[in-house]
């Protein structure tokens, strides 16, 4: 009796439909929610007088015996229970009799699920937005002290100027600050209480749905019956969400991977995230910075194929929808997965800052060059041209920017010639890295008085 099919069907499913039909695989996961869930709707179904009072006594304390028995391993959904709702209203049954078969009064699986859902995605979101904000402040700490610690910033992955290391951390940090913010929208999609809609078009009792989603902790009850089961909204919202953040650590991985190659060496790796190779001794392997890359695509396609899902799906449920969880869950256990291992690779990672400093070579102050050269009266355009003229002939004759001799610069420029002291490589020159950081100083620039500020900024994000 605990069966959807019964009393319409004439005999039994086939085996091979109870197996592709079963979503016990996708779902059982969701039983604590599901329990729960099941046990306001008896306490709703009380308020309505469908429910005496022993009836709900039985029902609250079958499902906490059910639960127990989940958790101790002693209860197991049978192949046949088809998914997690049927097996413990089944189980539920089994232990209290009559109350357990009242139990679904006024309550289909299409409006049950998606509660269940919603309610699972709730935690889901509460405990990675938790995860980001350690990072975040992990970040922030390892970003403090190296506001005067000089690296190259890239464009095309070229050297291109003079940033900090503290500047390029908190580049991280401001990403995964609207990832946090995205998965604050996210959750907040999830406060809508779709239960008590049935299975399309609502329900012959009159239900206090506003009271039962008070008692499941949710803002709302959803407005329209037909949209609240059918809606999966807000599972595209988080999983849009996670797929922005997974491209965000995958493009934070991509640069640990080239940071941490030979040719770069800006850090070592922690060997407790680090891989090695099954025929090369010697070999250290950014796994973890490898797997931060491949997040991305894996994501993006959990995204993609939950669209591909509901495209064109007509109203209201549809047995598609049952595939929510394939992509929303594979999603989860991506992000569940790395951030930890996110958290141990950045924390353990060892800046060689001395590797960072001699990579910002006097190429890196052409743009200086052609500031200074705006400030003594050059159209910008004519000072880009002429510092473009300086580099080449530096390349040709294998010098530094400021290691031109004063004929050379003469013949390119006399205003040229005119800066020939000021681009010596010397502390405070044209040429010295740590004078082009400081020059950064618009809002938001590298120099370190502004990112102090950005300090001071990003901590009060962390608490906004």
């Amino acid at each position: 009796m605990t069966k959807a099919r019964s009393g319409r069907f004439a005999g039994e499913p086939s085996a091979a439909f109870i197996a592709l039909n079963s979503s016990l695989a996708l779902d059982w996961r969701l039983w604590p929610e599901d329990i729960e869930g099941s046990a306001a709707h008896a306490r709703a179904l009380r308020r309505a007088g469908v429910l005496t009072d022993p009836d709900l006594r039985a029902i609250e304390d079958g499902l906490a015996r059910v639960a127990a028995e989940i958790e101790s391993g002693a209860f197991v959904p049978r192949d046949d229970d088809e998914d997690v709702h049927m097996a413990i209203e089944r189980r539920l049954t089994e232990l209290v009799g009559a109350p357990g078969a009242k139990l679904h009064t006024a309550r289909s699986r299409n409006d049950q699920v998606v509660t269940d859902v919603r309610l699972h995605l709730r935690r889901v979101i509460e405990g990675q937005r938790a995860a980001l904000l350690r990072l975040q402040e992990l970040l922030l700490a390892r970003a403090e002290p190296h506001v005067e610690t000089v690296m190259p910033a890239y464009t095309h992955l070229q050297r291109a100027q003079v940033t900090s290391l503290a500047h390029h951390l908190l580049a991280w940090f401001w990403m995964l600050d609207r990832d946090r913010d995205r998965f604050a929208a996210a959750l907040d999609a999830c406060l809508e209480l779709p239960l008590g809609s049935g299975a399309a078009v609502g329900l012959n009792r009159d239900l206090d749905r506003d009271a039962l989603a008070a008692d499941l902790g949710f803002e709302r009850a959803a407005a329209n019956s037909l949209d609240a089961v059918a809606d999966r909204d807000f599972v595209l919202d988080y999983l849009a969400a996670a797929a922005a953040l997974a491209t965000h650590l995958s493009r934070v991985g991509a640069e640990i991977v080239v940071w941490a190659s030979a040719e770069f060496g800006f850090v070592v790796l922690p060997d407790a995230v680090s891989g090695g190779s099954s025929i090369m001794p010697q070999k250290r392997n950014p796994d973890a910075a490898e797997l931060m890359r491949a997040a991305g695509p894996r994501v993006a396609a959990d995204l993609q194929g939950m669209l591909a899902t509901l495209h064109g799906l007509p109203l209201a449920y549809n047995t598609d929808l049952r595939e929510d969880k394939r992509y929303l869950f594979d999603a989860v256990d991506c992000l569940d997965a790395l951030l930890p291992v996110v958290h141990e690779l950045l924390a353990g990672l060892e800046f060689d800052t001395g590797r960072m400093a001699a990579a910002c070579d006097s190429l890196l102050m052409a743009t200086d060059v052609a500031d200074e050269l705006v400030a003594r009266g050059l159209p910008f355009r004519e000072a880009h041209h002429l510092t473009g003229a300086l580099v080449r002939r530096c390349l040709d004759l294998g010098c530094e920017l400021g290691g031109l001799p004063a004929a050379e610069l003469a013949a390119l420029s006399p205003t040229l010639a005119e800066l020939g002291p000021a681009l010596a490589a010397r502390p405070g020159g044209l040429a010295d890295p740590q004078r082009s950081l400081a020059a950064k100083s618009s809002a938001g620039g590298s120099a370190p008085a502004r990112v102090r500020e950005e300090l001071s900024h990003a901590q009060a994000a962390l608490h906004a």
